[in-house]
């Protein structure tokens, strides 16, 4: 059991996303966009951060930019349809601890968070 935010502009993945890990019993929070992920960091500290590449206004670099300000060891994993191979070197600077394709494998994406948490606890 975990605390995740999940960043993505998409409100479909969003909820599949919340859906998924409610019923694995994780507090779960959402935002659609990086400066909303900014605002809700302030009071829900999560273990693990599932992030958007493609957002419009502040991009997942960008908002990982922000959130390393602030949380300097918070998980993250960076999800993109786009094989961006410079946002994908920026990201892995910044600390992300994995980087999945959309579409993705939802049991695949499942077990890579339980996998991570565990390893966190």
């Amino acid at each position: 059991m975990g605390k995740i935010l999940i960043v993505d502009d998409q409100l479909g993945v969003r909820r599949l996303l919340f859906e998924t890990f409610r019923e694995e019993n994780d507090e779960v929070e959402m935002a659609a966009n990086g400066t909303e992920a900014l605002q809700i960091l302030h009071s829900f500290h999560p273990d693990l951060i599932l992030m958007d590449m493609k957002m419009p206004g502040m991009n997942g670099i960008e908002t990982l930019r922000q959130i390393r300000l602030q949380d300097q060891k918070v998980g993250v994993i960076m999800m993109t349809a786009y094989g961006d191979n410079q946002n994908m070197e920026q990201a892995q600077e910044l600390g992300i601890l994995h980087y999945i394709s959309k579409p993705f494998d939802l049991f695949e994406l499942r077990d890579k968070v339980r996998e991570i948490l565990a390893e966190a606890s």
